[in-house]
């Protein structure tokens, strides 16, 4: 009885522990040495807030452009946001002077280009300068990670790599494997699966996210196992010690 119970907390133990295939990240990296970088700007999507600044040789003949409050001057992005263009459901904004303008399929350097030509093509400015800025781009990341929550970004490029380290990284039992990414793509969800110990993610369409990306790390097999049963190595030991107990108490 005694063997038997041995082999069976054995087993379980076993069965409990991961492997260095399922933790380690990009094993393979060396085969991507050198391997150059793809740099995607995002498409503007409804509900964007856009940042539209409008610059010309002489400052006064931008003011009509430019949208102003009096806490303009903050560095505040959610005062910014205030001040901000919301990208309707139909992909519009409307400008000043240039009425509504469509964002369908673009990106900011797109849409500065379009807005650059229409202004100085309507005699409404000469050579003027276009910035265009995102202001309220997320990404949700949920499940095995230290943090999980909505994490804003201001910047145009960022990686998985980086979302998922605003998050705290992966706990021990994140499945390393199989990260579901949930992405919204022309009025669509689509999804894809991307495995972190693989180097092929650098190469992976997804390996820079986009704004209102959704990141799921499921839980590993090990853990999926002791769920509901073994939660962790300490509560493993008591029931080990409570059950090596019994079995010496019945065998006196």
């Amino acid at each position: 009885m005694k063997h038997t119970l041995f082999t069976f907390v054995a087993l379980l133990i076993l069965n409990s522990c991961a492997s260095k295939k399922e933790i380690l990240y990009f094993q393979d990296a060396d085969q991507y040495n050198k391997t150059p970088i793809n740099y995607v700007k995002p498409v503007l999507q409804p509900n964007d807030i856009l940042k539209i600044t409008v610059g010309a040789l002489v400052h006064e003949t931008t003011i009509p452009y430019n949208r102003s409050s009096g806490e303009s001057s903050s560095t505040s992005v959610d005062l910014m946001k205030l001040d901000g263009y919301l990208i309707s459901e139909d992909h519009t904004i409307n400008f000043p002077e240039l009425g509504v303008i469509s964002t369908k399929n673009k990106t900011t350097s797109q849409l500065e280009k379009d807005l650059s030509r229409l202004l100085e093509e309507g005699g409404h400015l000469k050579n003027p300068t276009v910035n265009v800025r995102l202001l309220n781009a997320k990404v949700t990341i949920l499940g095995e990670v230290k943090s999980p929550g909505t994490y804003n970004f201001t910047e145009e490029s960022v990686t998985l790599l980086q979302a998922l380290g605003m998050a705290g990284d992966l706990t021990i039992n994140g499945k390393r494997e199989d990260i579901l990414v949930i992405r919204e793509t022309d009025g669509v969800y689509k999804t894809t699966h991307l495995n972190l110990t693989s180097a092929d993610l650098l190469t992976s369409p997804y390996y820079f996210i986009k704004p209102n990306d959704v990141i799921m790390i499921n839980q590993n097999g090990p853990k999926v196992k002791s769920s509901g049963f073994i939660g962790n190595l300490g509560t493993l030991l008591s029931v080990f010690s409570i059950a090596l107990s019994t079995v010496l108490i019945i065998t006196k």
